[in-house]
């Protein structure tokens, strides 16, 4: 998959998820996909080639960074727990779909019961209990 299909395919699939926003809040040439005002997905470029970065586990990090010669530790972010993704012909849309949902599910983990995505106050109140 080439990088502007990487990076449109990512940006589609990051959009699509419960709650997420689409933004530019680094300015134009860098898309954001934030869920609940918490970024998990970014679009740009590094020295004019498509890139997309997402949050990963560590060990997911290091496994895909061994198999995969376009993905590279994150850029711009923790590189501990964010890859960034160049276009490869062994990046399928496959692993763009998982990659960009599980960096969407780590991040949703993250946040308070009651802002995820899917939980009411009051649903998140019963589950408490």
């Amino acid at each position: 998959m080439d990088g502007i299909a990487l990076r449109t395919l990512a940006l589609r699939i990051g959009a699509s998820l419960p709650s997420a926003e689409p933004c530019f809040p680094f300015g134009p040439q860098t898309e954001v996909c934030k869920v609940v005002g918490k970024v998990f997905l970014l679009g740009g470029e590094l020295r004019g080639e498509p890139l997309v970065t997402v949050k990963c586990e560590p060990e997911s990090g290091l496994a895909l960074r061994e198999e995969f010669p376009t993905i590279v530790p994150g850029y711009h972010v923790n590189k501990k727990h964010w890859i960034s993704i160049s276009g490869g012909d062994d990046i399928t849309e496959d692993l763009v779909d998982e990659l960009v949902r599980t960096s969407y599910t780590l991040v949703v983990e993250t946040l308070p019961r009651a802002k995820r995505p899917g939980l009411s106050a009051q649903a998140v109140k019963g589950i408490e209990r």
